[in-house]
Order: structure tokens, then C-alpha cells, then sequence
């Protein structure tokens, strides 16, 4: 008699989460899944947060600045997550101020226009003009700016870090947090979805479907990072992915591939962790830790 493999176990931290789903994301769902967004409890609007339109319909920028900062400061653009279909920068707000209070930096997240409604290149082109507006500010050092997401957001970051480097935009990091990079990975027949939440393969090939249409077969860089053939003289990296996470092997292969590059480039892997566990779970240990390396990454890149 076989045995059956077992499955890898969620973290200790995290086992709550096995009464999650595997998947969020799909066309029947996608008008309750905004609305929960819409929904979430954010934080009190403050002084410091300032809403600046970006001239392409709903997308518009959120800009909180540090309590304290005097002169030009270093910058951070933070872009959201939701598959390219769902999220808000307000939901942001909590984590933006955190970062721009507590390393005296600007922290600037656009709300990008979604897909399908808005396919690529809408919300990477939403997210080029928020840091265009980031680069103008007055009190921002354009020399130590730095851009990071998680999920979609990390995907379409990693966009913007091609982008930047075709255009001579200088950048200290990119933060890429369990990144969605690889369009290919909805093509994969070997991956197990059991042990996966929050985003499963029909959530992800719902997501690139959506962002993608119209694009056909010849997907360039900037809209799937991973499919970038040169990726040398690229900002250097931070990428964080859990082990249960459907970006895992992508998110591997593309830091693998950043230090083959010479592309300095930290990676932590946390094992047992789900997609989006440090949102869902965000007072578990493992996930106070994981946001504690993301800061540290930030503040030794754009403070020193």
C-alpha cells in the first residue's frame, strides 16, 4: 500500500487561516469582492494625507507625509494589491503612515485604475504618473526614492523598475512583497491549490486574463516582470513570499535571476505562510517579523 504524501502545514502562527478559502477573485464574485474592499475600516483621514487626482479618470494618489521631517526626505511609492482587479490605496493608509512616521519618509499610493475594466497598460500607467508626481514634490529627495507593492502591487512595482530603468528614473529598491509576477505561472498543471488561501490558481488566471486582454500572446516586460529577458542594471531588491504561496517558485526564480543579473537582491521565504497572511493574520508573530525585515530593507536603502 502507497502512502499519501502529507501537505505542507500552515506556520503555528498562522493555523487559523485553514478556515479560509483557497480562492477570492473571479467574474461572479468580483462586484462583492470590491464592495468588502470598499467597506474596510481605514484609519481617520489626517492633515498629513493629501488625495491628488492623476488626470486618467478615478485614478488619484495618496500622499502621506512624516510627522516631523525638515528639507527634502526620501520617498516611497506603495502600490496595492488585488489581482489587478480589486483593492484600494485607502486600505493602505495604516501601513503608508506607519513607514512615512516611523522612517521620515513621504509614502505616496496611487489608486490605480482596475482591470478588467481598465486592462494593462491603465494601472501601470497610473502608477508611472504617481511617481512622476512623487519625483516633482518639492520635499521629496528625487535621489532616494524607492517603489514596492505587495501581490499585484509587487508585480506591477517590479513593472515600474523596468520602466525606470528604461527611462533613466534612478531607484534605491524595489520592495517586492509575495509579488505577482509571471503571467505563465496560470499555464502550471502540477501545482497542489490544496494547501493555498486567499489566492488560488483560478483566482490568478482570472487575475492575468484581466489584465492582459487585448495584449496577445507577445506579453511585454513591463506587464509580466518575469518575462524581461535582461534584467541587469535594475534597482536592488527585497522579495518576501511564503512557502504556501502560488508565487512562490516565481518569486524565487525572478530573485534568482535578479543575482544572476548582479541585481543586489535580499529574499526571505517564510515557511507555512499563505498569500496575504501578514494582512489577514497581521498581529501573528510571523507576520510582525515579516513586516519588521520589510522596514528594515526600506530604512537601510533610503535612510542608511
Amino acid at each position: 500500500m502507497t502512502t499519501r504524501p502529507s501537505r505542507p502545514a500552515l506556520h503555528p502562527d498562522l493555523r487559523a487561516a485553514r478556515l479560509l478559502p483557497r480562492g477570492v477573485a473571479g467574474p461572479r464574485r468580483l462586484r462583492v469582492q470590491r464592495a468588502v474592499f470598499r467597506v474596510l475600516p481605514a484609519p481617520r483621514e489626517r492633515p498629513r494625507t493629501e488625495v491628488v487626482p492623476l488626470g486618467t479618470g478615478t485614478a488619484a494618489v495618496r500622499v502621506h507625509r512624516p510627522a516631523h521631517a525638515s528639507g527634502p526626505v526620501p520617498a516611497l511609492l506603495w502600490v496595492h494589491g488585488g489581482g489587478m482587479v480589486m483593492g484600494s490605496a485607502s486600505a493602505e493608509d495604516r501601513l503608508c503612515r506607519r513607514w512615512a512616521d516611523e522612517l521620515g519618509v513621504v509614502v505616496a499610493a496611487p489608486d490605480y485604475r482596475l482591470a478588467p475594466e481598465h486592462p494593462y497598460p491603465a494601472p501601470l500607467e497610473d502608477c508611472w504618473r504617481a511617481l512622476e508626481h512623487l519625483r516633482a514634490m518639492p520635499d521629496v529627495d528625487a535621489g532616494r526614492m524607492a517603489v514596492g507593492g505587495a501581490s499585484a502591487g509587487g508585480g506591477l512595482a517590479a513593472g515600474l523598475a523596468l520602466l525606470a530603468r528604461e527611462r533613466g528614473v534612478p531607484l534605491a529598491l524595489q520592495l517586492l512583497v509575495y509579488p505577482m509576477l509571471d503571467d505563465r505561472t496560470t499555464r502550471r498543471t502540477d501545482v497542489d491549490a490544496g494547501p493555498m488561501r486567499l489566492w488560488d490558481p483560478a483566482s490568478n488566471d482570472f487575475g492575468w486574463r484581466s489584465y492582459l486582454a487585448g495584449v496577445g500572446e507577445r506579453v511585454p516586460a513591463p506587464a509580466a516582470p518575469a518575462r524581461a529577458e535582461d534584467l541587469r542594471g535594475l534597482a536592488p531588491a527585497w522579495v518576501g513570499v511564503g512557502s504556501l504561496d502560488l508565487f512562490h517558485d516565481e518569486d524565487l526564480a525572478y530573485a534568482r535571476r535578479l543575482r544572476e543579473a548582479d541585481v543586489p537582491c535580499e529574499v526571505v521565504v517564510v515557511d507555512g505562510a499563505y498569500h496575504g497572511f501578514d494582512i489577514v493574520q497581521r498581529r501573528a508573530g510571523v507576520s510582525r517579523d515579516f513586516l519588521a525585515a520589510q522596514t528594515r530593507a526600506l530604512r537601510a536603502a533610503l535612510v542608511g
